[in-house]
């Protein structure tokens, strides 16, 4: 079989494998793994997570995170139930853990579960910080893109066996297929696809930061904070996984007004005060 027909059969057989809808775009999305095998794989995992890290609980800040974090889930509810989507958080284990580390990160798992690690909080400066960390990552829980990453890694992977096949014969042309296909299909393929869902749950989450009543403004603040704090070492923006952080700043400014006009919608004018 040819190396043109071989990736046409992968396609092919890619086209009839399951598909979810993202509740916020209205577009079909890849979905090898359905949650209901996600969500228990993501909800061990996180339990480990925390079996093997010092959990803060009764502070100041880890209530905070718990704060927030019931925040950001009522208004994706809100928003969810009144574009048509009721019901889809019902498998939803909402949990906020606040980890001693100084990692300067924080994760929301598909279902859900969410881990935010102190050496973030100098960064986020307030609760409104916390918000929009917040909201970026459960907003890529929200539009399952632990889901599309998985199922993307599928079709690289079959797409690397497909031109193995048909390339058996031929060792030159195999040996030029591998080292072209790896360096291809990470720079135009997962990086971009990466990128995207970056982007994506940046618009989501600011979105949800300003219908929990947190000044959506204040997106733009936290990243330019990133962006000092990185000192300005990063990989060039195609050959990374996210938007560079004046790309996310211009972006996040931008969609500021627009959220707030979604969060008046559902009563939010005002904002709670930075502090």
């Amino acid at each position: 079989m040819s190396l043109k027909k071989s990736i046409s059969l992968v396609i092919v057989v890619i086209t009839f494998i399951s598909c979810a809808t993202n509740p916020f775009t209205g577009k079909k999305t890849m979905a090898f793994v359905s949650n209901k095998q996600l969500f228990p794989m993501a909800f061990a995992q996180y339990n480990q997570v925390l079996s093997e890290n010092n959990v803060l609980t009764g502070t100041s800040d880890a209530d905070m995170i718990t704060r927030v974090g019931q925040r950001i889930a009522v208004a994706a509810e809100r928003w969810l139930n009144a574009n048509g989507q009721q019901g889809y958080l019902e498998d939803y284990k909402w949990e906020y853990k606040l980890i001693e580390s100084e990692q300067v990160n924080a994760w929301c798992m598909p279902g859900g579960k969410i881990a935010f690690y102190t050496g973030i909080l100098p960064i986020a400066q307030n609760e409104t910080g916390v918000a929009a960390i917040m909201g970026h990552e459960v907003a890529h829980a929200l539009a399952n893109h632990g889901q599309q990453r998985m199922s993307a890694a599928y079709i690289q992977q079959g797409l690397a066996v497909a031109g193995n096949v048909a390339l058996a014969n031929d060792q030159r042309a195999l040996g030029i297929f591998n080292q072209s296909y790896g360096i291809g299909s990470q720079v135009f393929g997962m990086l971009p696809f990466s990128r995207s869902h970056e982007t994506e749950a940046d618009k989501i989450g600011v979105y949800l930061m300003a219908i929990a009543e947190y000044n959506p403004d204040e997106a733009a603040e936290l990243w330019k904070r990133m962006k000092a704090n990185s000192g300005g070492q990063a990989p060039p923006e195609f050959l990374s996984t996210h938007p560079s952080s004046d790309t996310r700043i211009a972006n996040l400014q931008k969609l500021a007004p627009k959220a707030k006009a979604e969060a008046k919608k559902f009563g939010v004018t005002t904002y709670r005060p930075i502090n």
